[in-house]
Order: structure tokens, then sequence, then C-alpha cells
């Protein structure tokens, strides 16, 4: 693990292989570890570069409300650290707002963007008033807000199927502090809507999405690709293609990697 320093907080990231640089972003309660099983296959003609984003895994807060814009200038940081000019880009969940936000400030690093388990809207205002009560919920019990939050991402027939993987899930997440959590939901809950991107930006893009995702409808998510160029890509199960599909995701990212 390495570190760099970015408005005096230390930001932590791994950094491995050679080759077109390949950004891995985590989402809300994960950290750079939930990338374990993709840096291998990915780095065997890749440079793979994972990042904790802002309050997670061995990166420090950085005040209230952790911004998908500050996350995606503390990306940055590290980009340029490495010298990276360009890089594709596979965001899950809070790590795809990340994705998006950095691809509006810096479009011109962005080789290939992936979305997974994620949306280009913003929070309708019902998903505002659940995050809000998100807040008052993992300050009143914040074990409970964390286990229920990670067990809701796996489809209904996983949680059964995969516990042991669901608690190594619940025990990563668990060593999120909950400023952290607090201000990522503050971030996320008053994130831009970059609905724009999916239809103005010239490099290939894919949407990955769980067909029984239990907090991202797969109807009304998949309705924003509409008539563009992103190719669509859908798992039968829940938010986390990444344990719950990993074989065919691993296949298909290849894929995408060696078309760029």
């Amino acid at each position: 693990m390495n570190h760099i320093q970015f408005k005096n907080t230390s930001i932590a990231y791994t950094d491995t292989g050679k080759g077109t640089a390949i950004v891995l972003l985590h989402g809300f309660l994960e950290n750079q570890k939930m990338w374990d099983n993709y840096i291998a296959p990915f780095a065997k003609k890749n440079r793979v570069i994972t990042i904790d984003l802002l309050g997670h895994g061995e990166t420090e807060c950085l005040g209230y409300v952790h911004s998908m814009e500050n996350n995606a200038d503390a990306v940055q940081a590290v980009l340029s650290e490495l010298r990276i000019r360009k890089a594709i880009f596979i965001g899950h969940s809070m790590g795809g707002y990340v994705a998006l936000a950095f691809a509006e400030m810096y479009p011109e690093a962005v080789k290939g963007l992936v979305l997974l388990n994620s949306t280009a809207k913003a929070d309708s205002t019902e998903r505002k008033l659940n995050r809000d009560r998100a807040i008052k919920a993992v300050k009143q019990s914040y074990k409970g807000f964390v286990s229920m939050a990670i067990a809701n991402l796996f489809s209904e027939n996983n949680r059964e199927r995969i516990v042991e993987e669901i608690e190594k899930v619940k025990k990563e997440a668990l060593k999120t502090p909950l400023q952290a959590i607090v201000a990522s939901l503050e971030g996320m809950k008053t994130r831009a809507d970059r609905e724009v991107l999916l239809h103005l930006t010239p490099y290939p893009k894919m949407l990955i999405l769980g067909e029984k995702d239990p907090v991202l409808s797969y109807k009304e998510t998949k309705i924003q690709i509409e008539e563009t160029n992103v190719e669509l890509v859908t798992f039968p199960d829940g938010h986390m293609s990444h344990i719950e599909n990993q074989e065919e995701l691993t296949t298909i990212l290849l894929h995408f990697f060696k078309k760029i």
C-alpha cells in the first residue's frame, strides 16, 4: 500500500503491473480490497491502480462532506503522482459517481468508463430523504446500520448462498469510521446529475447492472442509456456483481479493455 498527501489528508493506493492504466474505484462502505480478485488477471497486460476513497480503507477523512468532486480530485492527485495521463475507469456504486465527477472535471484523462451497479442520475427527492434517514440510523446504531446496509446489497437468494463472502464485506465495512459514513452519505445526496456524459463523451462506456439489485432499480437505471452508445451488461443478481458474478465480470471487463 502506498500513500500520498492531498489537502493534508493521507490517500492510500496500490499500483500493479504495466500497460494501459486501469483505475478501480470502490463503493460506499467498501475499500480497495474489494478488487483483490481482479488485480492479478487485469495486471497481466495492464497497469492497475486501486484507490481508497475519502474516509474509506486507509485513506483519512477530509471534512464533514466528502463530495464526489473532492474524491475525484483525490483520484487525480494519485494519478498525477504516478504520472498517468489517461486511464480506463471502473467505478462500483459510489465509485461510479466519483468516476463520473472525474470524467466531467478531467475529460482528457479518460480513455474508457465502466459504471458497475451505478447510475449517472442524481438522487431523487425520495433517495435524498433515505440518505438523511441513513445518517440518523448510523448515528444511533453504527454496527446495526453497517450490518443491515451490507446484507441489503445482495440479491435475496445470495444472502444464504454466499454467507462467508457477505461476512467478509461486513468486516471491511466496519472499519469505516462514523465520520466517513456520514460525510459520504452527505456527498452522495448532493451530487450532480451527470447523465449528459453518457450521451456526449467520445470514449467507450459500459453500464453493468444486476437485475435483482435491491438498491438500484434495474428498469429505471437502464433507461438513461437509451439512444446512447453505452454498452449494457445485465447480471441476474444484486448490487454486488464483483462478488455475485465474479467470473463473468472478469471476462467482460478484460474484453472491454482489449477493445480500447
